[in-house]
């Protein structure tokens, strides 16, 4: 007799879950947290569940979805996206699935537990910390192979000094003025570093491949008085509406590199840096010309694997100065004093920086931009890579997380439920919601709390 076909298969988490699940993997548990109120241990708990449950992400679920082509393109969106710090979550990632999706025929389904399982299928996670073991999408992977490849053999050719290779990046922040006089339990959320608008401060790092680190320069929108005292290795400019990328950029190459250049009084270097908010002004290109720099512009969606100050620093950074606004924003003080603050905690994270040079000269061996000394090997990067960020936040006294990231091949995966419950638990109960054809506005809603 003919065997009927199985059941299709029950997702393990409620619908609530996954929209949980989707929001810490979009961003990080923690943040998920703060936002559902719910411990992180147990979002961690209900990803681990998700993962057991579907072991093969990239077997295609039943029914009508987008196909692998369309989900490339949508992965190398959501890449794109965190490099220039633009919000990637439930809302947007709906909805740039449904406008790559409509060029299906007969429609196509967005579900929650789809969107779960595609940021596991590509390794999107917004808070892993072994990327430089992920493949990219299949276009920018080929990509990312023709840059390195280029940058290689300019420096095998060139013969360029590792004094004179460097990495330099934007990191912005976004001040949210009302969140900031608001009430207390909204205050943390005033300084950000996704957002839409235009940044309050952008942050201009720059490191060497000898372990290096060159003067920071700070741009703040508004006039503020000067800080009483500026650290070391910061160079602060403040306008009333903020400077557009091209000044930015001439700032930086006025400020920062010109005089490296001049200080080494090498003849030859080269500028790794993203494609995105980094315009080459005719004055920016002839500083670097006058030094003679090559820039090398890394492709789009690749910096997560491919720039150095993305392997480890960026990230750590990120996550410092949150700690450092999480401990302030009890008693927060105004935008001015803020700058001051900010000011001070930068300085503290550059100098540590400075004296970790081994940690710098790391990340550039695992963005491999540099001539290999040794073959590749993803597992072995990642490892290495998983530890780098762990040994530089310890650096910088952050606390450390209970569990290491979710899909790790370090995370244990054993069940945590015996652990004490901090708040009431949530969405317990819930009946499973069948996936459904594009959205409505009722199931896409964020949950507020």
């Amino acid at each position: 007799p003919q065997i009927p076909p199985e059941p299709p298969k029950k997702s393990p988490l409620s619908l609530k879950k996954l929209r949980v699940v989707l929001f810490a993997l979009c961003s990080s548990p923690e943040q998920a947290a703060r936002h559902f109120r719910s411990p992180p241990r147990r979002i961690r708990r209900w990803l681990r569940r998700f993962q057991a449950s579907h072991p093969h992400p990239w077997e295609p679920p039943e029914g009508k979805y987008l196909s692998l082509e369309a989900e490339e393109k949508l992965a190398e969106w959501v890449l794109t996206q965190r490099e220039q710090q633009l919000p990637v979550n439930e809302e947007t990632l709906f909805q740039k699935a449904t406008k790559i999706g409509r060029a299906l025929e007969g429609g196509f389904k967005i579900s929650y537990e789809w969107a779960v399982r595609f940021m596991l299928k590509h390794h999107l996670s917004g808070h892993t910390r072994r990327g430089v073991a992920h493949p990219l999408p299949k276009e920018i992977q080929g990509n990312a192979g023709a840059f390195i490849e280029f940058v290689q053999r300019q420096i095998r050719r060139q013969e360029l000094p590792c004094s004179m290779i460097a990495a330099v990046d934007e990191l912005s922040l976004f001040l949210d003025a009302e969140a900031l006089r608001g009430e207390e339990r909204r205050k943390e959320p005033a300084l950000q570093t996704v957002g839409n608008g235009e940044p309050w401060c952008e942050l201009v790092l720059t490191v060497l491949a000898d372990g290096g680190v060159l003067p920071a320069l700070v741009i703040c929108r508004g006039h503020f008085p000067a800080p009483a005292a500026l650290p070391e290795r910061i160079l602060l400019e403040s306008k009333e509406n903020g400077c557009d990328d091209d000044e930015i950029m001439e700032l930086w190459a006025a400020r920062v590199w010109r005089k490296h250049a001049e200080c080494r009084g090498s003849s030859r270097g080269m500028l790794l840096l993203d494609c995105h908010r980094t315009h080459l002004s005719e004055e920016v290109l002839n500083v670097l010309s006058s030094a003679g720099t090559l820039p090398a512009v890394i492709p789009a969606g690749c910096s997560s694997r491919i720039q150095p100050l993305d392997v480890c620093l960026k990230r750590s950074l990120k996550n410092f100065l949150q700690q450092k606004w999480k401990e302030s924003a009890r008693r927060p003080p105004d935008s001015s004093a803020l700058l001051q603050l900010l000011v001070g905690w930068l300085g503290e994270a550059l100098e540590i920086f400075g004296n970790s040079p081994e940690f710098i000269r790391k990340s550039f061996l695992l963005a491999n931009v540099l001539p290999a000394s040794r073959p590749a090997s993803p597992r072995r990067d990642g490892d290495e890579q998983e530890e780098l960020i762990s040994a530089m936040e310890e650096r910088l006294n952050i606390p450390r997380s209970r569990e290491s990231s979710p899909g790790s091949p370090r995370n244990g995966g054993g069940d945590d439920a015996a652990d004490p419950e901090i708040l009431q638990r949530l969405f317990e109960g819930e009946s499973e919601a069948e996936s459904f054809y594009g959205f409505e506005e009722a199931d896409l809603e964020l949950m507020e709390i």
